[in-house]
């Protein structure tokens, strides 16, 4: 198991701050502590609020924009779930997934009024759980589960199917999640395939390489933005998986012949 201080995250930010990859990496229980944070899984967008409890899916897209308000820095509690941990629970039960449970890549858990209690307990021992004292920590993600199964038992066939995906279409799926901003390697896996077999299919259906239809399609969309919309590209480029302005508008000239403020101002 690696270093279980790794699986409790106290996160605190003065500014609007997005995260870097979209893919969630950990089956994670959290809390907004103060300010706001938009979740966004690419069809829908919802902001949580002060109190608010979410269940993060790993394996899953999302971006995550975490919000400080006018008088209030942002704050946030989570705990992830190891793969191990996990599976320890799951033995112990001698629980056997029948069917996989359909979700989005997040669940909005903010009716639950006694894992908001638990998650603000969790933080009298901040400093005990992040340096001194691993049992502890394990001892409140054991905690953490059963609270979370006691809310809704369907939580098992979320937190215990360790299956990986299976092949799916992978046109309809890069139509749909072209704008994450994650690796090639994350999007081979979500479609069920090796990075090899992913870009040969990709070649096979889109006739040319995965990186470059990635850019054309955002850039694509920022031409609509700008064009159609008279957005101006610092309030969008980050949605689309850009990650500099400046090569953005680099990018962008090369392939309309005009920069982006020249567009807008037409």
């Amino acid at each position: 198991m690696a270093d279980n201080n790794q699986y409790i995250n106290y996160s605190c930010h003065f500014n609007a701050f997005r995260e870097g990859e979209q893919f969630v990496q950990h089956q994670s229980l959290s809390m907004v502590i103060s300010g706001e944070m938009e979740l966004n899984d690419g069809t829908e967008r919802k902001i949580l609020h002060k109190g608010d409890v979410y269940l993060a899916r790993k394996n899953h897209l999302l971006k995550f924009i975490k919000k400080p308000l006018e008088q209030e820095e942002y704050k946030s509690l989570s705990i992830w779930f190891s793969d191990e941990l996990l599976q320890q629970a799951r033995d112990q039960e001698d629980y056997v997934l029948e069917e996989k449970l359909q979700t989005p890549a997040y669940i909005d858990l903010s009716g639950a009024q006694h894992l908001r209690f638990f998650m603000e307990s969790l933080l009298q021992y901040k400093d005990l759980l992040e340096n001194k004292a691993p049992e502890l920590l394990q001892i409140k993600q054991k905690e953490a589960l059963m609270l979370l199964f006691a809310y809704d038992k369907n939580l098992k066939r979320v937190l215990f199917d360790f299956t990986d995906p299976h092949k799916i279409n992978l046109e309809e799926f890069m139509q749909q999640n072209y704008h994450f901003n994650v690796k090639l390697e994350r999007f081979a896996y979500l479609t069920g395939r090796s990075l090899a077999t992913f870009k040969r299919d990709f070649q096979k259906i889109f006739n040319t390489s995965p990186r470059s239809w990635l850019q054309h399609r955002r850039l694509q969309e920022a031409y609509f933005l700008i064009t159609k919309k008279q957005q101006r590209p610092n309030d969008f480029y980050l949605d689309l998986g850009f990650e500099d302005l400046s090569h953005f508008s680099y990018a962008f000239k090369k392939q309309y012949g005009h920069s982006p403020t020249e567009l807008l101002k037409s």
